[in-house]
This record gives structure tokens, C-alpha cells and sequence, in this order.
């Protein structure tokens, strides 16, 4: 249905589900809708069923608003994946060309040692990187590299997959990692180099990662929160009470 008419539909709710139609099904992520004055007048509506309705699906998601600009079609989102991948097979897996600027690589003291199981005096690899898709910037990562496990890993080309320099150039399969999930405004730094404005929000991740119970990573990666979603499927399993648990525990 593309016209809006009298009945026991409200009229805000028959012009949310045309706009939603044409978000989805017609106008590309980040395209323009028409303005509010446009859409009264072609739907013969008011423009406060108009707000209503956009609102509505601003709130959704579906829509965002530009101060100043006007309302668009949300941009895509990236559905991150919670397994041990790398972000440029993750985004050549969904036919997006990947591509990293590094900001910087060299060595350093890491602030904590013990994710890295280095001594006090002990140096790692400091590298930080912009991660873009089809060139455009999708998260900021910090990361730093055990020295022992990756001598002279600031000599490679960090321009690419660092998992693949591990696996090729080390012979090293990681095969774990503890990742923490949490969410951060952009600081001016961190909004510059996202492209986003300064209190943007981001999903933050930071991962330890290690090969055969030895560390060999601990990366945290900004993510824009306009571009990413977190999907994780549940179930009732409860940790320690399915049928191959120990006795003993409660119920």
C-alpha cells in the first residue's frame, strides 16, 4: 500500500510502514527520504503524523537524523562475528575489500605485562591500526605482540592480515582467545581518525590471544557503533549444571 487512507489504521503507523518500505526495499544505506513538508503533502497527512513516523523508526534504527542536513537511511551495519578470525578475511568473507593505514609500529613497554607474560623489563610490539572497508574507515585497534613468539614483527607489512603473518611467516596457529566486550564515546583522537564526531558512540573490544596456553596478542579495537552490532545466540545451558558436568553442583 502506497497511499494513506481513513480506517482503524492510524495514519502515522500506515506512513511508518511505506517509509519503512522504501528504506529497505528501495534507497541505498545512507540515502536521503524526502522532507517533512514533501512527505505531508504527497500523503496528505499532517506533519506531525510525519515526526511521528520517522521518529518512530529513528528510534528503530531504520533512519537517521543530520542536524542541519536532514533524515537518511541508516548506513550498513557489520555484524561482528565472536570467533577467532582476522578482520580482513572477515571482510573479504563478506565481499567488502578490506585495507589498513598504519598509524604506527614499534616497541615499547606495554602497560600490562601480564597478558603478555613478559618481565618487567621486557619490550613488546606496539601497533596501531585504522581498519577500513571499501575505503572507509570502520574501527581503530591498538595492539601489542609478544617479542618472543614474533621476533621483528615490525619489519613485516602490517598492511594486511597480522593472523596471516602469524600463521605464515611464524608457523603459529592461534587457537585461543578471551575477548571483553564494552561500549566508549569517541575522544577527539578516536573520532578524527573514525570519521565520526567527537562523543560518537563505539563498541569496544579487547582480545588476549594465545597459541598452545601462550600469549601472543592483546588488541583492543574501537568499533563505530553506527556501522556494527553484536549478534550471539543463547540457549538455557547453564555453565556447570549440563549432563557431562561434575556432581555436587546446585540446581
Amino acid at each position: 500500500m502506497n497511499e494513506i487512507v481513513d480506517g482503524p489504521k492510524p495514519k502515522h503507523a500506515q506512513l511508518r510502514e511505506i517509509l519503512r518500505r522504501l528504506a529497505e526495499q528501495e534507497l541505498a544505506p545512507g540515502s536521503p527520504i524526502p522532507s517533512e513538508r514533501d512527505l505531508a503533502e504527497r500523503y496528505g497527512v499532517s506533519r506531525i503524523t510525519v515526526r511521528a513516523a520517522v521518529g518512530q523508526l529513528v528510534a528503530d534504527g531504520l533512519l537517521t537524523r543530520a542536524k542541519g542536513r536532514g533524515t537518511f537511511t541508516a548506513k550498513r551495519r557489520y555484524d561482528l562475528q565472536l570467533f577467532l578470525a582476522s578482520f580482513t578475511s572477515d571482510m573479504k568473507a563478506r565481499g567488502v575489500e578490506p585495507s589498513t593505514e598504519v598509524i604506527s609500529c614499534g616497541q615499547a613497554a606495554p602497560g600490562s605485562k601480564a597478558s603478555l607474560g613478559l618481565e618487567s623489563d621486557e619490550y613488546a610490539y606496539r601497533v596501531v591500526r585504522l581498519r577500513k572497508a571499501d575505503g572507509a574507515p570502520l574501527a581503530l585497534e591498538a595492539g601489542w605482540y609478544s617479542p618472543h613468539m614474533l621476533p621483528e614483527l615490525d619489519r613485516c607489512d602490517l598492511t594486511g592480515s597480522i593472523y596471516e603473518i602469524i600463521a605464515t611467516r611464524y608457523g603459529i596457529q592461534l587457537d585461543h582467545a578471551r575477548q571483553t566486550v564494552w561500549a566508549e564515546t569517541a575522544d577527539a583522537e578516536t573520532a578524527k581518525a573514525l570519521d565520526v564526531r567527537k562523543g560518537s558512540p563505539l563498541l569496544v573490544f579487547r582480545r588476549v590471544a594465545s597459541s598452545d596456553g601462550r600469549p601472543c596478542e592483546d588488541v583492543t579495537s574501537w568499533y563505530r557503533g553506527d556501522l556494527y552490532q553484536v549478534t550471539m545466540q543463547l540457549d538455557r545451558t547453564v555453565p556447570g549444571t549440563g549432563p557431562n558436568s561434575a556432581k555436587g553442583g546446585t540446581t
